[in-house]
């Protein structure tokens, strides 16, 4: 999962080499945490107009995750 995220967020930005992700433990839900890190002056391509692309890796990132039979959430910081 997390290899997924990399290499979806890697082919948005200008530096991936700056691109990393990291992995909480599972909360008391269950549910696994992705924290997503990103140049500065990467963050609007990640993020995107209104959101747009932040809600699309999330949506194909809940996709594999269920069906790995895990719950997860992506947080971009």
């Amino acid at each position: 999962m997390k290899d997924l995220l990399i290499t979806i967020t890697k082919g948005l930005v200008n530096e991936p080499d700056a691109v990393s992700v990291d992995v909480d433990e599972p909360n008391e839900e269950g549910v696994i945490v992705y924290h997503l890190h990103v140049a500065e002056d990467d963050m609007g391509r990640v993020i995107g107009k209104q959101g747009r692309i932040a809600k699309a890796i999330r949506v194909v990132m809940r996709a594999a995750a269920t069906r790995n039979d895990e719950r997860i959430s992506v947080e971009i910081d």
